[in-house]
């Protein structure tokens, strides 16, 4: 054997060395035994059409994100403006959340307020300036943020959500999720295998918007359930539970604004009282710690309600300032409850509140059954090309044959070895490449037919059939790996799971057909005498 076939040897046993490897942890057996674990840990996932288990789509209130990115700019307008010694007043947002309003009690210090505006808060656009007839000396600003912040804004919010999501469903346990984004501020998210999948939406979907707001005891709450309230007021409910699980609700008046919100939070873990009552003990960070020591010393002997997506779920009294970066939510949960509250505070609240669109389950026995089908349309395809090649070509038929199989392992290493999805449409995928890399043969060895034809010599028509094929192959090859790598920068699970296995089993058929072939032919014909015919 010459040296540059023991060089094509030694790179087809190397390659095909990598394939075995990396395909072998697929098959269980293998994976559980002795052998198993100096296998790569990487395996074949299944997609959630195969396996079972739930997809969601999910869609991103981007505008109530606006409205408290507004608020919260808001209150820092107002803080800053007091640390120059501008008097503003009651920063308030619109119903729609999308115009900012707060007044300047001193017009003299209109220019100072123009300035702080422009030089700390870019983001915001002056709308209008107004005088107040009913107090004189005091303006009215109304503000709104800029075109291009809020389409930054939006995107933001939803790459954010998608990770908070992500973080939860990780805690939670879920192996292999899906969860990308998609256009009109939907997420996509597929859970395959999941076994408790109610417990998953409500984890997924609550939004973990944790804030900390003053108690109003003084408001009328008759008037306020009849929507009479006064300005910096909203109705809110606080939530009891009771013994037997069910909740009750009563009306509390909280004052708008919020003291403080959950972002300053580092850590969430449910815990238990002296009663054996599960609770969720909180800590701040540090910036968190001295805001939260702030906002408790400024409203001793007052109810800091602790509200959690729009709910109040406990109102203590403050009876002194606290310091030490710690608090906790008590509202009488369950201890699963509690911990799944600690998830989501912990994983970070959801940046705006999230709606499921759609939500379909595929049961185990469907996936199983997606398998079986799968598999044997794959086998039935599979034994039509073999036996025809074989029958049709002779030797370079199942040399075709030969290079068939090396394909299949290489395409099943592929998906193992870059954690790839098999999904139903990915089985579709493979049956499809069994054809291509069967055509790319058919190709070659009808080239080289043509030589032989000609009354070329045997070896010298092979080389022809293989120069002259190798170009219109690689050329057809590239634009189907093109088209593919299309559908997966753009599709959705499914059609990505198509994709993977149509670019893989492209590449290799590409590698068996054009390389593994040859080498074959070319030690085949090295063993035969020079004048000696070819059958194709």
């Amino acid at each position: 054997m010459s040296v540059k076939l023991r060089w094509r040897l030694a790179i087809i046993a190397l390659v095909a060395f990598l394939g075995i490897i990396y395909m072998l942890p697929s098959l269980g057996s293998v994976k559980d035994s002795a052998f198993g674990k100096f296998l790569p840990d990487d395996v074949i996932n299944l997609g959630l059409d195969l396996k079972g288990g739930i997809h969601l789509t999910l869609g991103v209130d981007v505008n109530k994100a606006l409205a408290n990115s507004l608020s919260q700019v808001g209150r820092d307008v107002r803080d800053q403006a007091r640390e120059e010694g501008i008097p503003v007043l009651r920063p308030t947002t619109s119903h729609d959340g999308q115009k900012l309003e707060l007044v300047l009690a001193n017009s003299e210090k209109r220019q100072e307020m123009d300035d702080l505006l422009s030089h700390h808060f870019q983001v915001l656009k002056v709308e209008g300036v107004t005088s107040l007839p009913e107090e004189s000396g005091h303006l009215r600003y109304t503000l709104a943020f800029g075109q291009r912040y809020k389409d930054d804004l939006a995107r933001m919010t939803v790459d954010q959500a998608v990770k908070t999501i992500r973080n939860r469903i990780d805690e939670f346990g879920v192996a292999e999720p899906d969860i990308r984004k998609q256009a009109d501020n939907r997420i996509q998210i597929q859970l395959p295998g999941l076994q408790d999948p109610e417990r998953a939406i409500k984890l997924i979907g609550k939004t973990a918007h944790l804030e900390f707001k003053v108690v109003d005891d003084n408001a009328d709450l008759d008037k306020a359930q009849k929507g009479v309230l006064s300005p910096g007021e909203e109705l809110s409910v606080l939530r009891h539970r009771n013994p037997d699980g069910s909740y009750l609700e009563r009306p509390i008046v909280l004052r708008s604004d919020a003291v403080m919100t959950g972002e300053y939070i580092s850590d969430a873990r449910a815990s238990f009282d002296r009663n054996n009552q599960a609770y969720v003990a909180l800590s701040f960070t540090p910036s968190g710690a001295r805001q939260f020591e702030r906002v408790t010393g400024d409203n001793v002997k007052k109810r800091l309600a602790i509200v959690l997506d729009g709910k109040v779920y406990s109102a203590p009294t403050i009876q002194e300032k606290i310091s030490g970066g710690r608090a906790s939510i008590t509202g009488h949960f369950s201890t699963e409850e509690a911990r799944d509250l600690a998830i989501v505070l912990r994983a970070g609240a959801l940046p705006a509140p999230v709606t499921i669109l759609e939500q379909r389950s595929v049961g185990p026995s469907l996936g199983q059954e997606s398998i079986e089908k799968g598999i044997y349309s794959a086998v039935i395809g599979g034994i039509l090309v073999v036996g025809f090649m074989a029958l049709y070509y002779g030797y370079a038929g199942m040399v075709a044959d030969l290079a068939l199989v090396f394909n299949m392992v290489l395409i099943m290493a592929g998906l193992a070895a870059f954690g790839a999805t098999l999904t139903l449409p990915g089985i579709a995928g493979i049956i499809l490449t069994i054809g291509m890399a069967v055509d790319a043969n058919v190709i070659i060895f009808e080239r080289i037919r043509e030589e032989l034809r000609l009354g070329i010599p045997s070896k010298k028509a092979v080389n022809l059939g293989y120069d002259r094929a190798t170009l219109t192959i690689f050329d057809a090859n590239i634009t189907t790996i093109i088209a593919a790598m299309v559908l997966y920068q753009f599709g959705t699970g499914p059609v990505r799971g198509f994709a993977v296995t149509l670019i893989l089993g492209t590449v290799a058929s590409m590698f068996t057909a054009i390389f593994f072939t040859r080498f074959l032919f070319d030690v085949w014909l090295a063993r035969r005498p020079v004048d000696a015919p070819l059958h194709i």
